[in-house]
């Protein structure tokens, strides 16, 4: 396609614009692009199926100061240029879905996309961070459409259950308390209560395609596993112990 180009170069097109605003601009513009995207593959999922994958959708743009970290972190100088090269999740798209099986479900549609390019993908799912965290990330880039270009924008999409979504939004809130350095038994318990949120996630999968196993077969019998064995567990575990901004509900 003619006059297609990353957000470098577009930059230099409103050479005479704040080039802040420009980049915030696209940014913004990729966020509502890869929303409607979702939206209707969510809609499309509930026509064909009777059922919606996507619980909510939350979209944010990273915070001037969180972008100025990272490109410390990272070594380097603070720039629009290197903000736009370096940092890969300047714009953020959160899916919350009900179980992990909608996870791939929901990545694979995302993939479908023949205009929009696949960059990176981190299975934390598969391969959890060190801390317990799990989910699926996707780094795409997005055509923006504008009026004598077109505009290729990074954006990261991560996919997550509403279970792994609340141990992430709490250790994300405790973690930044201690700016990164937790006492070791909170660590510890954070590990621990991600386990537990795996287990609750296996079991409501394996609960969800009992159903549907009874609803094909035309029974009401149900054959899983007590869920107080999870509640149990919970309670014999535990040790006494002395920015997303929009969201969408689907």
């Amino acid at each position: 396609m003619e006059n297609e180009q990353p957000v470098q170069k577009a930059l230099q097109k409103y050479e005479d614009v704040d080039s802040w605003k420009t980049v915030i601009f696209l940014y913004n513009s990729a966020l509502k692009e890869v929303g409607t995207r979702l939206e209707i593959l969510n809609d499309e999922f509930q026509h064909v199926h009777q059922y919606n994958p996507i619980e909510h959708i939350k979209t944010r743009i990273k915070t001037p100061e969180s972008i100025v970290k990272k490109l410390k972190r990272y070594g380097k100088e603070t720039s629009i240029e290197n903000m736009v090269k370096y940092v890969n999740d300047i714009a953020g798209v959160r899916l919350i879905c009900s179980f992990t099986s909608d996870i791939y479900q929901l990545a694979e549609m995302i993939g479908n996309q023949s205009d929009l390019k696949v960059l990176s993908i981190k299975d934390y799912i598969k391969k959890p961070k060190e801390s317990g965290y799990k989910s699926y990330h996707m780094l795409v880039s997005v055509p923006i459409f504008l009026s004598d270009s077109v505009v290729h924008t990074k954006v990261e999409i991560q996919i997550r259950t509403i279970a792994l979504d609340f141990w992430a939004s709490l250790e994300h809130k405790i973690f930044y308390k201690f700016e990164g350095n937790a006492p070791d038994y909170i660590s510890q318990d954070l590990r621990e209560c991600a386990k537990m949120v795996s287990e609750l996630d296996d079991k409501m999968l394996s609960l969800n395609n009992a159903i549907q196993a009874c609803l094909v077969e035309g029974t009401n019998e149900i054959s899983a596993p007590p869920l107080e064995e999870i509640t149990e567990n919970v309670i014999g575990n535990r040790r006494p112990h002395g920015k997303f901004v929009h969201t969408r509900k689907l």
